[in-house]
C-alpha cells in the first residue's frame, strides 16, 4: 500500500493498493475510490468487538476495501480542518487514541476499546473513560483536530494538558488527572477544575484546536431559530 496526503488544512488520505491488498474504515470513511474496489461491510471481531465500538460512538460495523484484480485506489477525508496523521503499528508499537479519531488502516491493524485505569482520568480529565486502541500490524492513519504537536517523553517526564487536546499517546505512557489548585484560579481562570496528566515514556500527539473547543468558539455566532 502507497499513500500521500494532500489538501493542506482540509486533508485527505489517498491510498493505492496492489491488487488484493485492503483498508479498513468505519462506515461512512470512505470518499471515493476506483470502480475495483470491492467494499464488505464486517463486524471485524465479532460481538465483543461489536460493543467496544458502541461504547466508543464508532460505527458497529466496519468497512474492508479490497483491490481487485488490478492496482486500485481509495480516498478518505478528514472530517475536520486540521491533519491526518500516519502512523505505524507494531507488536513493539501500541497506540492509545481519542474517540473518533481514527479514519482508516490497513487491514493487519486490529482497532479495540481501551479503559482508563483510573476512574478519575476518564471522568474528569476530558480524554474520556473509553478511548480507542490500535494494534497488530500496518499503517494506521488518525484525524487531528486543527494542527499536530507531537512530544516524545522520557521514562517519568511528564506533560500537563488541557482537556481535550491529547488526541493520541503510545500505550505505553499514562494518563491521569491533576486538581487546579487555589480557589481563585478555579473560579476565575477559565481552565475548568482538572488538568491531565501525561507520562512518558512514549510519543504523545495534541491537537491544537479540539472539536469541543471549536464549538465552544463559534457557538456565540450561530443564530437559532428561536432568537
Amino acid at each position: 500500500m502507497q499513500f500521500e496526503i494532500q489538501g493542506g488544512s482540509f486533508p485527505v488520505l489517498l491510498c493505492t493498493l496492489a491488487p488484493n491488498e485492503a483498508m479498513i474504515s468505519e462506515g461512512g470513511g470512505m470518499s471515493w475510490m476506483t470502480p475495483n474496489m470491492k467494499m464488505e461491510t464486517t463486524s471485524n471481531g465479532g460481538l465483543g468487538k461489536m460493543l467496544g465500538r458502541m461504547l466508543t460512538k464508532e460505527s458497529l460495523f466496519q468497512n474492508v476495501y479490497t483491490a481487485q484484480g488490478s492496482e486500485g485506489k481509495i480516498a478518505f477525508a478528514s472530517s475536520l480542518p486540521g491533519e491526518i496523521k500516519a502512523l505505524e503499528i507494531s507488536p513493539n508499537r501500541e497506540i492509545v487514541c481519542q474517540k473518533s479519531a481514527f479514519l482508516a488502516s490497513e487491514k493487519g491493524v486490529t482497532l479495540s476499546t481501551f479503559f482508563q485505569k483510573k476512574l478519575g482520568a476518564g471522568f474528569f480529565g476530558g480524554e474520556g473513560f473509553i478511548m480507542q486502541k490500535l494494534s497488530g500490524n500496518g499503517m494506521a492513519f488518525i484525524e487531528i483536530d486543527g494542527a499536530a504537536i507531537t512530544y516524545n517523553l522520557a521514562a517519568g517526564e511528564q506533560l500537563i494538558v488541557d482537556t481535550g487536546h491529547v488526541v493520541m499517546m503510545d500505550a505505553t505512557c499514562k494518563m491521569d488527572i491533576q486538581a487546579i489548585k487555589g480557589a481563585k484560579n478555579v473560579l476565575f481562570g477559565g481552565e475548568g477544575l482538572f488538568n491531565t496528566v501525561v507520562t512518558g515514556p512514549g510519543e504523545v500527539i495534541l491537537q491544537t484546536m479540539p472539536t469541543s473547543k471549536l464549538a465552544q468558539s463559534i457557538q456565540p455566532y450561530i443564530v437559532t431559530s428561536g432568537s
